[in-house]
């Protein structure tokens, strides 16, 4: 090759290899890896891309330099999340990100109080500067943000990684092959790392697959030494001349991660109790207790302005401040956990998405596909005007009361604020009070909590059922393994071994497995590896697994060397499943404690407890705005003298409306539902978004449901207390 030619090819790998790490290329890139890059385009996250234009954007218009001693730590986050942005991006983008806010704020502060014709929003355009200070270095910290939820996906599939690796080298000693089968079976981000290994030989970044490795697990020393320490035993099975030593260092690998899982969850269940207990003090107790005195406090806030100003100073502490607090901090006890064993994803495969979606049947085998948006759209929108039309009657008509009974008692009315001359304008009535107008903003609540549920549930719970075929199929899977190898081992071929199998295992799952391959090969006349993975009628269609599908692989590409080389391949996986399965159970016991702890809450104690501090406070709003409202009345009567009662008014106002009040706190409890939700997901099972969307579905309907009719209830009971009371006192 001439040496010109040469030379360009060097610097074009050198060139791809500089833009993958985020650093500039001086000339146009032409080498690329087909599967690296195809795979990372159709997988790599859609928030990871908006987040990398949005940087290089940024860059182009600001251009800063980053801290020298954060720009290593920044270079090695970019790095694991395959992120092709420079710090310099990231340093960018938070400040116009940070200014955008700021400036967004400082707008609606002035633009709300000149729509509203009040006073300017001082307190709003205050927390827009300060909340824009707080965004730069916490933009700043998004690639870490991003690492350490890459890592925590990646490290969830650690043990089945090894688990792959170890089962493809016990028949065919071929590091390179093994990890591109390992690639094939795990789901992104760690497939996604493993085509990096690969790729980067493949453009002579590293001269050997070994050294492409050792790079790779740089970034594992500090996070995961058992899975670093397990790839260094599987590299060191090439190089024994013995085949009994070569198998006794594989099956060391697996035992060290497993044992090294094990021990690290046991540590972070232990240190788990105080970070879950300062998240339940800051984003539960203290808010909800802060709610019962919250209504004297902006009884005389209003005072000062409109009720529904004093709802926005509200709804920043409360739909903000404190979700935004409480994500942080769940967050980063997820950041903390060590590398477990998840259930794999399932819900993104092509092949799945009709279940994805709702079906309706149109008779025979013709169904109609749905997607589950449309409904939560639906149901948004209807409860969403059910619970504005308090204040969407009072625009179309200021003059719009609804009367509870005769006297005094009201559904929902406007009042007038307190002043001494008493009387206003119906236009300038402030509302709605009534205990119709807080009735009707439940549906507000309902509106969010019950869209998000319905979606989530929809679109999960068909392929939910699936993932649970599988599981309980995984579940057995070892014992079936371990009676196929002994009948491979018998010497039978494959396709007689199945049947014998699966007439054995009749009645369970893995013989329902058995059963469709043998069928597929006796009445279809289909070939063993066809009668599995056939895409239309497959054993694995209806069990999509993919420790299943890589025994099954196995299988196939081991029966090649013959049935006893088959049958040792298929006995050491039973072997491999089983460990597996029981560290998994282990796992499981040791965070009994906090997820049973964290699902009472989002189930029941949050949702009860705010539900009758809501009836509480409703009951105190009720008497503090009659008793204003009748303090100004009495004013009135008085020739707008104001006596007795001046000094009353001057600090006494009507208060916040239980209408939006109970919206604020309401939009809280699907906030908090939604944010522990995902939080115990994530401790208990990684990574897993199937389960996450499941979880989100059933706990945002149930905790919405309770939350609405204790309100509902106890709202209805303490109103009629008001009432009384109220009636009584002034009559005396």
């Amino acid at each position: 090759m001439d040496s010109d030619k040469y030379q360009k090819l060097i610097e074009d790998y050198k060139a791809k290899i500089r833009t993958e790490f985020g650093e500039q290329s001086q000339q146009e890139i032409k080498v690329t890896s087909r599967e690296y890059t195809e795979f990372k385009q159709e997988l790599y996250p859609a928030r990871y891309n908006w987040y990398e234009q949005a940087c290089n954007f940024s860059e182009k218009i600001l251009k800063l330099k980053s801290d020298p001693k954060k720009t290593i730590k920044l270079q090695k986050d970019l790095a694991i999340t395959h992120l092709q942005v420079t710090p310099s991006g990231v340093a960018s983008f938070s400040i116009l990100a940070s200014l955008a806010a700021m400036f967004s704020g400082v707008v609606l502060s002035l633009g709300i109080p000149f729509a509203l014709e009040v006073q300017p929003l001082l307190f709003l355009a205050i927390f827009s500067v300060f909340a824009g200070l707080l965004l730069i270095p916490a933009l700043q910290k998004v690639p870490s943000f991003m690492a350490n939820t890459w890592r925590m996906k990646a490290s969830n599939q650690m043990v089945q990684s090894i688990f792959y690796i170890v089962t493809y080298m016990r028949h065919t000693s071929n590091l390179e092959r093994a990890i591109g089968f390992a690639a094939d079976h795990l789901d992104a981000p760690l497939s996604l790392d493993f085509r990096k290994i690969l790729w980067d030989v493949e453009t002579e970044r590293f001269s050997t697959i070994k050294d492409s490795a050792e790079a790779y697990l740089e970034f594992w020393k500090e996070w995961d030494r058992e899975f670093v320490e397990a790839f260094h035993l599987v590299e060191s099975s090439l190089y024994e001349s013995s085949e009994q030593r070569r198998i006794s260092l594989l099956d060391k690998a697996l035992d060290v991660i497993l044992t090294g899982t094990y021990e690290n969850m046991l540590h972070y269940a232990h240190n788990l109790q105080s970070p879950i207990t300062m998240l339940h003090m800051l984003g539960i107790i203290l808010p909800i207790l802060g709610l019962v005195i919250l209504p004297l406090v902006v009884s005389f806030l209003s005072s000062e302005g409109s009720p529904f100003v004093t709802a926005i100073y509200i709804a920043l502490l409360y739909n903000i401040s404190l979700p935004i607090s409480v994500y942080y901090l769940g967050q980063t006890i997820l950041s903390k956990r060590p590398a477990g064993y998840g259930a794999a994803d399932i819900g993104e495969r092509p092949e799945l998405n009709k279940y994805r979606n709702v079906n309706i049947p149109l008779g025979g085998k013709v169904s109609l596909s749905v997607n589950p948006l449309y409904f939560s759209v639906m149901i948004f929108a209807v409860l969403a005007i059910i619970g504005l039309s308090p204040l969407i009657l009072h625009a179309l008509n200021p003059e719009f009361e609804i009367n509870f009974a005769e006297g005094n008692y009201k559904l929902q009315e406007y009042l007038c604020p307190p002043s001494e001359e008493g009387g206003c304008a119906p236009g300038d009535k402030l509302g709605p009070y009534g205990l119709g107008a807080s009735l009707i903003s439940l549906a507000v609540v309902l509106s969010l909590g019950l869209s998000l549920g319905t979606y989530f549930s929809l679109r999960s719970k068909n392929v939910i059922k699936i993932r649970e075929r599988a599981k309980a199929l995984e579940d057995e899977f070892s014992s079936a393994l371990f009676q196929l190898g002994n009948r491979l081992g018998d010497g039978l071929p494959a396709e007689i071994a199945f049947a014998k199998v699966a007439q054995v295992m009749r009645g369970t799952t893995s013989g329902e497995f058995f059963n469709i391959t043998e069928k597929n090969i006796t009445t279809l006349g289909m070939g063993l590896e066809q009668a599995i993975f056939d895409q239309r009628v497959g054993s694995l269609y209806s069990f999509p697994s993919k420790v299943i599908e890589s025994s099954m692989k196995v299988l196939i590409e081991s029966i090649k060397k013959g049935p006893r080389i088959a049958a040792q391949a298929l006995l050491s996986m039973s072997r491999y499943i089983k460990e597996i399965h029981r560290v998994e159970e282990r796992l499981k016991d040791l965070m009994a404690d906090v997820i049973s702890s964290m699902k009472s809450q989002i189930k029941f104690l949050t949702p009860a407890i705010a539900g009758i501090v809501i009836g509480i406070t409703s009951m105190i709003s009720t008497i503090l705005t009659r008793l204003s409202a009748q303090l100004t009345q009495l004013t009135a009567q008085d020739g707008g003298e104001a006596g007795a009662f001046g000094g009353i008014l001057d600090i006494f106002g009507l208060g916040i409306p239980t209408y939006y009040f109970q919206i604020i706190v309401g939009i809280y409890i699907v906030q908090i539902a939604f944010i522990l939700t995902k939080l115990s997901s994530g401790v208990e099972n990684g990574a897993d978004r199937l389960g996450e969307r499941y979880e989100l579905g059933k706990n945002l309907v149930r905790s919405t449901l309770l939350y609405c009719i204790l309100a509902a209830v106890i709202m209805i009971l303490f109103n009629i207390f008001a009432g009384v009371i109220f009636q009584s006192t002034i009559s005396i």
